[in-house]
């Protein structure tokens, strides 16, 4: 056995390993939909950026998570795509951590983001006075440096954890790389505790996340209920980070779901659309929900779009 663990370079992704006689069209559908998360991301991005008016702390946040996506998103689907052609799906061993660590750092910044923000519009409209004090240029770095460095940081111990692991498996049954799947493959599972301690603690610390949003949301209902003009901020621009909150809380659970009750009796197609939800349905919807929603970006789109000029 461990004459096996010495000889694992490469990992074997078995996900679409079945027959598929469709693969040049979902080939097509998975480029196309690369095209439009690459497309929808890129132009808020750069909308934002160029326009000095959208430079105040909603926008820069809503930037950075845009961004967030389009880092998510490509460690995902070029090789997926790569891996639709080829008639071996397999990566390297130190490909197969890293593409691990991009992806749920991916889908742990996306909640710090979403925590961040949520703080950010609590700001805004309870204490609207201290706004400018408080989300200050200094503030709003410290922020976006916690909601990528910190889930990075997280990450990447649960992930060096696992390297160190004596595995007697190259084989994943997934699409892309997977942490807990990775564990599982130890040849001791005694060694896997300390895996386990760091992993309850992630989970900790994203529950204290979920809490801070609900929190924020309570003194915010609080406020707008008895003010007609808090009423309209609540609706021109919490509801889109409500949105996005949901929508990444429905692709997170489903696959929460499809990992701790996978069932014999979902087809391997299903599954693997239920595990690949949190890389497209946000990356692509984040961006049209504060698009249309936000009157300062929907406007500045609608003016390149009919080449005006501000």
């Amino acid at each position: 056995m461990m004459d096996n663990v010495s000889v694992i370079t490469i990992f074997y992704l078995s996900g679409l390993n079945e027959k598929m006689s469709h693969r040049f069209i979902l080939f097509f559908l998975s480029l196309l939909c690369y095209c439009v998360i690459l497309l929808v991301n890129i132009t808020l991005i750069v909308t934002i950026i160029l326009d000095k008016n959208l430079h105040e702390p909603m926008y820069i946040l809503l930037c950075a998570f845009c961004m967030n996506g389009l880092y998510g998103t490509t460690g995902f689907f070029p090789k997926f795509l790569w891996d639709l052609l080829s008639p071996v799906h397999v990566i390297s061993y130190s490909g197969c951590f890293l593409q691990a660590q991009v992806l749920y750092s991916f889908a742990a910044s996306d909640l710090s983001f979403l925590t961040v923000m949520a703080y950010d519009r609590y700001v805004a409209i309870c204490r609207p006075l201290q706004y400018h004090s408080v989300m200050s240029k200094q503030r709003l770095i410290k922020l976006l440096c916690f909601s990528w460095f910190t889930p990075f940081c997280i990450v990447g111990s649960n992930i060096c954890l696992t390297s160190r692991l004596k595995l007697c498996s190259p084989y994943i049954a997934r699409l892309f790389c997977v942490n807990w799947i990775i564990v599982a493959l130890a040849c001791f599972p005694a060694e896997t505790i300390i895996n386990n301690i760091v992993a309850y603690i992630s989970i900790i610390i994203h529950i204290f996340h979920s809490v801070f949003i609900v929190w924020s949301y309570i003194f915010l209902i609080k406020t707008c209920v008895n003010s007609i003009e808090n009423r309209a901020k609540f609706m021109q621009t919490c509801v889109p980070h409500l949105l996005s909150l949901i929508t990444f809380l429905f692709t997170i659970l489903f696959d929460f779901v499809n990992i701790r009750f996978e069932s014999t009796y979902l087809s391997q197609p299903l599954k693997n659309f239920i595990s690949m939800e949190f890389l497209i349905i946000p990356p692509i919807m984040n961006p049209l929900i504060y698009g249309f929603k936000l009157t300062k970006i929907r406007t500045r789109l609608q003016d390149v779009f009919t080449f005006k000029t501000s």
